[in-house]
């Protein structure tokens, strides 16, 4: 599938916080489309992706515009108050296109100059270890969230064929933790794993949030259960895991290698620290 780039002057860059994410008072999304293309990623159900001809992963739009707009708009957000960001929403900001671009490293250089009170970057690329330096300019108002849903490769092959490896995303994660910047393993969507995935993650990062579908995608697994991704549970023999309780047996696991403190579930681990 080739991959359709677009560059775009965007009318605005910081969306209000809204539905999973009105615990902060913002998203920041660089890029709009995604080519790391998930089976399971719920923006393919939003309008951004169904009022696209284009299939959901072949099209990426770089917001050329972003840092000047952010700089505008952050300082007017935070004459109104505190300000907290959720990077990103509907794409990933370290997805291949930003090593030509730069842009997601752009708007990081923004808020250093008039820093939010709070930033939760979200990615599933081991490319953010580029962004450590700056990163740790931001000190305890920022967490970096490595989404890591198995650590079984041919898992991941089967649900996201387009997205980084496992264990690239892993070294990463540690990378980020290493330099002293909180490290957080987003097990979600959580897909079949090992026994051996808690321990794994103790060893990464400093805490962990595990979601799945009926809890994280808006609509109670409604927009997944019509992306018709049972049939990859079906051929890969794994259909025990579809289901709303199949996370508990994981996340008991997880209790027993971090204790009560560094896990949670679905949108309280997502939320800015208090």
């Amino acid at each position: 599938m080739k991959l359709q780039l677009k560059d775009i002057v965007s009318k605005s860059i910081l969306t209000p916080g809204k539905g999973a994410l009105d615990d902060y008072t913002h998203s920041l999304n660089p890029y709009a489309g995604c080519s790391f293309a998930c089976e399971y990623c719920y923006v393919r159900q939003l309008p951004l992706s169904l009022y696209r001809e284009e299939e959901w992963g072949s099209w990426v739009d770089v917001k050329t515009n972003a840092a000047e707009l952010l700089k505008k708009e952050l300082s007017k957000a935070r004459k109104k108050g505190a300000v907290t960001i959720f990077m990103s929403s509907s794409t990933d900001p370290y997805q291949p296109i930003e090593v030509k671009t730069n842009l997601t490293r752009s708007l990081l250089e923004v808020m250093l100059d008039d820093s939010p009170d709070f930033l939760h970057v979200q990615t599933r690329s081991p490319l953010v270890k580029r962004d450590i330096d700056l990163f740790k300019e931001f000190g305890d108002k920022i967490r970096v969230s490595m989404t890591i849903e198995t650590d079984k490769e041919d898992i991941r092959k089967a649900f996201s064929p387009s997205a980084p490896p496992i264990q690239a995303r892993m070294e990463a994660l540690k990378a980020i933790r290493e330099a002293g910047i909180t490290a957080q393993a987003a097990v979600s969507p959580l897909l079949p794993c090992s026994r051996e995935f808690p321990k794994k993650l103790k060893n990464i990062a400093d805490r962990v949030v595990i979601d799945d579908y009926w809890m994280g995608d808006g609509s109670r697994g409604k927009r997944t259960e019509n992306l018709g991704i049972y049939e990859i549970y079906k051929k890969t023999g794994m259909e025990k895991w579809y289901n709303p309780t199949a996370y508990k047996v994981v996340l008991r696991m997880l209790q027993q290698e971090f204790g009560d403190d560094g896990i949670y579930v679905s949108k309280p681990g997502f939320g800015p620290r208090n």
